[in-house]
């Protein structure tokens, strides 16, 4: 199932990223790759064809409760769970409220940063300026947030952390990723929004001691940090 999963994710997340979210190692997923698909993952795939149709002649109103009893109704052996698992192959949800989380939290005391960037997506060079953000992953188990530091220059990702916690490690674990594998001059301009896991002590000290120049937003200006905001993976 963890392979499957990665699978049908690859096209939104890196397979470096999937794997270690899914504890698995990148060459056992590679076997699997080569290997073919299980037995399980075939039958997982025609139950996906009835449940499309299901879906359609439903009007999207059957969540995986009911795809499941429709499946078993059909032949298949498929409990709840896998039907939201035969749900997600298929590409299909029930109609129903959408959830937000929030992971801006711009109510606080603690200092801001000017926006130094104002609205300058293009750079000459690498590490000049990085941007990044949160969004946030809703799973079977709960909440999981991922932030990620982007390069103006040419788009790449190169910091990223993820946690079921939306607290200061969060963003200071996805800079010092970028930080590590870059290896920036002083100088370097890092913008984010106004979220309190930007502005918390812990984070500004560590971009100080780095020689980074921190940037922000300005309030309630989600565009002050498009590239960063429009690049986020799952909402």
């Amino acid at each position: 199932m963890r392979y499957e999963f990665i699978q049908q994710e690859k096209k939104a997340f890196p397979i470096t990223l999937l794997c270690s979210t899914m504890n698995v190692s990148r060459s056992g997923y590679y076997v699997w790759v080569i290997r073919g698909e299980s037995k399980h993952a075939q039958e997982n795939k025609k139950m996906a064809e009835v449940v499309k149709d299901v879906h359609k002649t439903s009007h999207a109103s059957y969540g995986a409760r009911r795809h499941g009893q429709e499946l078993m109704a059909q032949g298949f052996f498929c409990g709840r769970y896998r039907a939201k698992t035969v749900m997600a192959i298929a590409e299909v949800k029930a109609k129903q409220k959408r959830r937000y989380k929030t992971t801006t939290d711009s109510n606080h005391k603690e200092p801001v940063f000017p926006n130094l960037l104002k609205r300058e997506f293009t750079t000459l060079a690498p590490n000049v300026v990085w941007v990044s953000d949160i969004t946030y992953i809703h799973t079977w188990s709960g909440w999981l947030y991922l932030a990620v530091v982007i390069d103006l220059f040419n788009r790449e990702v190169v910091g990223w952390s993820m946690g079921d916690k939306i607290d200061r490690h969060l963003v200071i674990n996805a800079a010092r990723m970028a930080v590590w594998k870059q290896k920036p001059t002083q100088g370097l301009i890092f913008h984010s929004d106004r979220g309190s896991q930007y502005c918390s002590k812990n984070f500004r000290d560590y971009l100080s001691g780095h020689g980074i120049k921190g940037s922000m937003s300005r309030k309630g200006n989600c565009w002050d940090n498009a590239v960063a905001e429009s690049s986020s993976l799952v909402h």
